[in-house]
């Protein structure tokens, strides 16, 4: 199915789910009615869970819709409302996989432990987007530095004169 064809049949629900489910990111080239179809847009992100950029802004608030995409393509939280980019299941699930996703998650999350840890566990170096106060916690900066060497760029000054972090270089 190419570009040309999803275009023509834009509206028509029926074809656009044959088409999504075959290429998900065929997602873009729908109506925007069709982009905001849970029914469309969950059998577009099972083929290819990138497509939750094409997405509407209403689905982008819907958790099932988010952690879907997520589960599959962690990075794509950046695409979620900042409503869900707050929510603690859906920021665990995608720093998990892809300690990166971190930079994207609500500025309160970057001071949570758990969701840090999930994080840093993944990429030591994402402790950079940590809250100050997660930066100068020595078992953060523990788990990081074992990850990662390169973590200890970005810990708190009194952490890197401490003795234990010192030895892991």
């Amino acid at each position: 199915m190419n570009v040309q064809e999803i275009v023509d049949h834009k509206d028509d629900k029926a074809f656009v789910l044959k088409a999504v489910k075959e290429n998900g990111k065929l997602l873009d080239f729908v109506s925007d009615s069709l982009k905001d179809d849970k029914e469309v847009v969950k059998t577009a992100l099972k083929q290819d869970s990138e497509a939750l950029e094409f997405a509407s802004d209403r689905l982008k608030n819907d958790k099932e819709i988010i952690m879907i995409g997520v589960k599959y393509a962690p990075w794509t939280i950046c695409y979620a409302s900042e409503k869900l980019r707050a929510d603690k299941e859906v920021a665990l699930e995608s720093c998990k996989n892809y300690g990166q996703a971190l930079y994207y998650v609500a500025e309160e999350l970057r001071d949570d432990e758990e969701v840090v840890k999930a994080a840093i566990e993944n990429k030591g170096m994402i402790i950079k987007y940590a809250s100050d106060r997660l930066r100068d916690d020595k078992e953060m900066a523990m788990i990081a530095m074992k990850q990662d060497k390169q973590a200890y760029h970005f810990l708190s000054w009194r952490l890197r004169q401490d003795k234990d972090i010192n030895n892991l270089l």
